[in-house]
C-alpha cells in the first residue's frame, strides 16, 4: 500500500516503548521511515538490538536502551539517556504492554500488582519524564495503546482489561493538564491484530473467523495500520485532536 510522508516528523526526538517486537517494532519502523530520531526501550534486549542495527544504528538515528518498565528508576534512566542521544522527545508513544491470560480465581494481590505495573503504571511515569521537555519547547504529542478488551467485554484477563480500561482516564486528565502547553494525548484502540505472539498462542482458524465475523472489514488487522495511526496522531496533521481515543479495529467495537 501506499502510506503518507509527515514533513512535521523528519528530525523529530520519539521514544516508543516496547519496540522491539510486535506493534511497538512497526511504530519503531514507521518512525524511522519518517527521519525521525527514535528511541525505543524494551525487556528484550536481543530483539531490540536487532531491531536497531536492522534500521542503521546511530548513524540513522535509531537507538535502542533495555529497559523493564516495572522499574520506574530504569524507566527514568533510559529516558535520559535517549535525550541525551537525541534531544529531549517531543513524540512518546505508550505502547508497552503484555496481555496475558488468567482467571479472575487465581490472581493474587502481588500478581495484581505485577500486571498493573506491566500495562499501565510506567505510562504514568513514562509521560511525567517527558512532559518538561515538551512543555519547554511548548509542544508535543503523547499516544497511549489502550485495549479492545474491555470494549468488547473479553473474558480470561481480568487485570489486564481493568489496566487498558485506565489508560483512557490517564489520556483525558493528562490532555487537560498538558494542553496548555500545547502537547497533545490520545488513546490508540487496536482490535484483535495480528502480531507473531498472538499467531504463536491464540490465534485459530475458528478465532480467526469469529473475529472477522465480528468486524465490520472482513480483513486481518496486521500491525503496520496501529503504526500509521500513530504517525497522524504524532504528526502537525493532528494538531487539533487531543483527548479522544483513536479506533483501529476494522469495526469490530
Amino acid at each position: 500500500m501506499s502510506f503518507a510522508i509527515y514533513p512535521s516528523l523528519k528530525g523529530v526526538p520519539v521514544i516508543v516503548t516496547g519496540g522491539a517486537s510486535g506493534i511497538g517494532a512497526d511504530v519503531v519502523r514507521a518512525f524511522a521511515a519518517q527521519g525521525s530520531k527514535v528511541g525505543f526501550v524494551d525487556l528484550d534486549a536481543a530483539r531490540g538490538e536487532a531491531l536497531a542495527a536492522e534500521l542503521g544504528g546511530g548513524e540513522a538515528n535509531v537507538r535502542f536502551e533495555a529497559c523493564d518498565l516495572r522499574d520506574i528508576d530504569a524507566l527514568r534512566n533510559a529516558f535520559a539517556r535517549l535525550g541525551a542521544a537525541h534531544g529531549d522527545a517531543l513524540v512518546l508513544v505508550n505502547n508497552a504492554a503484555r496481555d496475558d491470560r488468567h482467571g479472575w480465581e487465581d490472581v493474587t494481590p502481588d500478581y495484581y500488582d505485577e500486571r498493573i505495573a506491566t500495562n499501565l503504571r510506567h505510562m504514568f511515569f513514562a509521560i511525567q519524564a517527558v512532559a518538561p521537555g515538551m512543555i519547554a519547547a511548548r509542544k508535543g504529542s503523547i499516544v497511549n495503546f489502550g485495549s479492545n478488551s474491555w470494549w468488547q467485554a473479553v473474558g480470561n484477563m481480568p487485570v489486564y482489561a481493568t489496566a487498558k480500561s485506565a489508560v483512557h482516564g490517564l489520556t483525558r486528565s493528562f490532555a487537560r493538564d498538558l494542553g496548555r502547553h500545547r502537547i497533545r494525548v490520545n488513546t490508540v484502540v487496536p482490535g484483535w491484530v495480528m502480531t507473531e505472539r498472538q499467531r504463536e498462542l491464540w490465534v485459530t482458524p475458528e478465532a480467526i473467523a469469529a473475529n472477522l465475523e465480528r468486524q465490520c472489514i472482513p480483513v486481518e488487522i496486521e500491525p503496520v495500520y496501529l503504526a500509521r495511526m500513530v504517525l497522524f496522531l504524532a504528526s502537525d496533521d493532528a494538531a487539533m485532536c487531543t483527548a479522544n481515543n483513536y479506533m483501529v479495529e476494522a469495526g469490530s467495537i
